[in-house]
């Protein structure tokens, strides 16, 4: 039997760019969908957590690689002024 192998942030980076493009895509399934997908391209999963899919969506945004188009990632300095 052979091992599958660990994603590493850019191979979950690459499955979010794929997922986010669905249209019906709600802010609880991503990391469900993410995971999925890279189950489809033959990647250990057990590993990839929600917190670690969601912190790097929060990169993707925070860079410019993609529109936040789950309306999620808060503005540096939003959070505070909330409190």
């Amino acid at each position: 039997m052979v091992k599958k192998p660990y994603p590493r942030n850019d191979d979950i980076a690459e499955a979010i760019l794929e997922v986010v493009g669905i249209p019906t895509l709600k802010p609880g399934d991503l990391p469900d969908r993410v995971r999925r997908v890279l189950e489809e391209r033959g990647f250990y999963t057990g590993l990839v957590t929600d917190k670690r899919v969601w912190r790097i969506y929060e990169t993707l945004v925070r860079r410019g690689r993609i529109y936040d188009v789950l309306e999620v990632v808060q503005e540096l300095g939003e959070e505070k002024e909330e409190q």
